[in-house]
């Protein structure tokens, strides 16, 4: 049960506790529920500027709640031309409802089109969840996970406190697998490997998150393996052994193979190449998630888009190997 102390006013400071239902949910999407019809730019501003906490804290929006918390809940104040955000066009929530792939009693699940954040904020005004709530608007939905705006494929959403409480405790213990297909720049040296190296996140002046490679980070581990050869390029499967922030991204620059078409960590003269061949985005897709929950297990996939596999062919077609060079095994071009 969520309380509020009773010398709460209207429109003053809350002090709200957190009850079960709560127990484990990141504090960004409480609030976008306790806060209806604030704006998630607003949501996320209170944030950064420290003025909500939690038990006297200063929180982050991944900071995730539990039960008998007290979050202390500022004054809201809306302009009056900002009160009413312009809606999702119709357009945008067909592609995410024509996008779902399963559903039962506790999830539902799609397959994200690259392009569509997983929620709104920071700039953008609606994600995959605002616009799935706006298709759906009698049905109670949650964000489980994420995926970066620029990433295609899975992303699970609960419809009820268990699956979202469950899962997400399996995601913070590595119990869920979660494998990508990403296209490599260049030729690393053996077909499967795996790159340990800690991850520490930042947060720049603008707001933008950068990862690097750190000693002071995070214990981060991720699996390659070589799954076709182009000219110039491996498509890899990535299998996550821990869920960092932009993991398979830093990870594939550190050993030498940024991602294609990664703005961020990429190679500029690479990326260049790849896009006068027709790759518009980044080459990242997370192609299947599963685990067990409850005694039952659930295996989602997704299929590489058409828009990733046409640059694949058009790759292996107008891509040049090096002089001399024969490429291996069953896919190759």
């Amino acid at each position: 049960m969520q309380t509020a102390t009773s010398h709460d006013a209207p429109h003053g400071v809350r002090q709200v506790e957190i009850g079960p239902e709560r127990d484990g949910q990141r504090i960004d999407n409480a609030l976008m529920t306790l806060l209806k019809g604030v704006p998630k730019s607003m949501i996320y501003r209170l944030l950064r500027t420290g003025q909500v906490r939690v038990n006297g804290k200063r929180a982050k929006p991944e900071t995730r709640l539990t039960a008998g918390d007290m979050l202390r809940i500022p004054p809201v104040r809306m302009a009056p031309e900002k009160t009413g955000e312009q809606p999702p066009s119709a357009g945008l929530i067909d592609a995410v409802a024509e996008a779902v792939i399963f559903e039962d009693k506790h999830f539902l699940v799609i397959d994200k089109p690259a392009g569509i954040a997983s929620h709104g904020g920071s700039g953008v005004s609606h994600g995959a969840i605002e616009l799935l709530r706006a298709a759906r608007p009698n049905e109670h939905l949650e964000l489980v996970h994420r995926l970066d705006r620029d990433t295609s494929g899975v992303l699970v959403f609960a419809r009820t406190r268990a699956g979202l409480t469950g899962l997400q405790a399996l995601i913070r213990s590595n119990e869920v697998t979660k494998q990508y297909l990403c296209l490599m720049v260049g030729h690393p040296n053996k077909a499967k490997f795996d790159v340990n190296a800690p991850l520490l996140k930042s947060v720049l002046q603008g707001g933008e998150r950068m990862v690097r490679v750190s000693d002071n980070g995070k214990a981060s581990l991720t699996f390659f393996r070589e799954m076709e050869q182009y000219p110039g390029a491996r498509l890899m499967q990535a299998t996550l052994g821990t869920g960092r922030t932009h993991q398979i991204r830093v990870h594939a620059a550190h050993v030498g193979h940024p991602l294609a078409g990664d703005a961020k960590y990429g190679d500029k003269e690479a990326n260049k190449r790849f896009r006068e061949l027709g790759l518009q985005r980044l080459f990242l897709h997370a192609a299947h998630l599963s685990f067990e929950l409850d005694g039952r297990a659930y295996g989602f996939s997704a299929p590489l888009p058409e828009d990733l596999k046409n640059f694949l062919d058009v790759l292996a077609v107008k891509g040049k190997y090096p002089e001399g060079y024969r490429p291996r095994g069953r896919n190759a071009h």
